[in-house]
């Protein structure tokens, strides 16, 4: 559950590796994680390499061979497109006897540790600037089950600022959405495994319209991720049939919240009007 993936591990060794090994790495990393699933001479000759330079890095990342690291990537890839039920029937049988609330909380805080240990602050801080920048439009979208997400970044990101765009699930209406995008803006996506065909569309469209886009993924890493500016990875696997959004929330309001110190003094005057609206209207009760 805790376990590195490849992709993580290569982005981590990137700066030890020789060029061609880097080079290599680029290749895998391109179609990940299919692309290493060949062949190492398939391999090899799509990355313009030798078959010693793919042995070379395998061995770097600590597999004995590139039979090995196949088997790691095919386990990557079977755990990224488990369904639901699946996921069910594989911890219903390896279930230790310890009480779910203790697995779940231990699983969760886990992911939480390795996810935030792998964000780079400066990606970090790239991204509050670009969300913070009021002179950008910023789009935000998710799937099926990170439209949720979507959802509550977008209400807490609408009082800070202006310009900010809820881009309707239904994936027929995103051409009207993104007519007028272009590179000054930023598009926020959620996408975690079973990648939604739709939001890869919408990221290639965007790309396409030069605008940024910051994503919101997990530890094997959604298709967007080629379109986008900065991808966080989060871990999201727990003892359940449904993977967890809680490190990928927590990694959202550490954001908000920085994008919220960002310009302070002109969020706080779009608040006290505000609360001055929800006074007007008696949303709230007042004791």
């Amino acid at each position: 559950m805790g376990r590195v993936t490849i992709a993580v591990q290569l982005k981590k060794h990137n700066e030890n590796l020789t060029p061609l090994e880097r080079q290599l790495s680029d290749v895998i990393l391109q179609n990940y994680p299919v692309s290493g699933l060949g062949s190492i001479t398939s391999l090899a000759d799509a990355a313009g390499v030798s078959t010693p330079t793919v042995a070379r890095l395998v061995q770097k990342l600590g597999f004995s061979g590139y039979p090995e690291f196949q088997q790691s990537l095919r386990k990557e890839l079977d755990e990224a497109i488990s369904s639901p039920l699946s996921k069910r029937e594989k911890w219903a049988n390896d279930a230790p006897d310890e009480h779910i609330l203790n697995r779940f909380t231990k699983a969760v805080i886990d992911n939480i540790s390795q996810s935030l240990g792998e964000v780079d602050t400066k990606e970090f801080d790239k991204a509050c600037d670009l969300i913070s920048d009021s002179r950008r439009r910023v789009f935000i979208v998710g799937g099926r089950i990170t439209r949720t997400l979507a959802d509550y970044f977008f209400l807490h990101l609408q009082v800070i600022r202006d310009q900010v765009i809820h881009v309707a699930s239904n994936s027929n209406a995103w051409p009207h959405y993104l007519l007028e995008a272009n590179k000054n803006d930023v598009v926020v996506i959620f996408d975690i495994r079973r990648y939604e065909n739709s939001t890869l569309q919408l990221a290639k469209m965007a790309n396409e319209r030069k605008a940024k886009i910051v994503l919101f993924t997990d530890q094997w890493t959604s298709p967007v991720a080629k379109y986008a500016d900065i991808t966080f990875r989060n871990r999201i696997s727990v003892p359940s049939a449904w993977d967890s959004s809680v490190t990928s929330m927590l990694l959202a309001e550490i954001l908000i919240a920085q994008v919220q110190e960002c310009d302070w003094g002109k969020t706080k005057k779009r608040m006290e009007v505000l609360e001055d609206m929800f006074d007007q209207t008696k949303l709230f009760r007042k004791l």
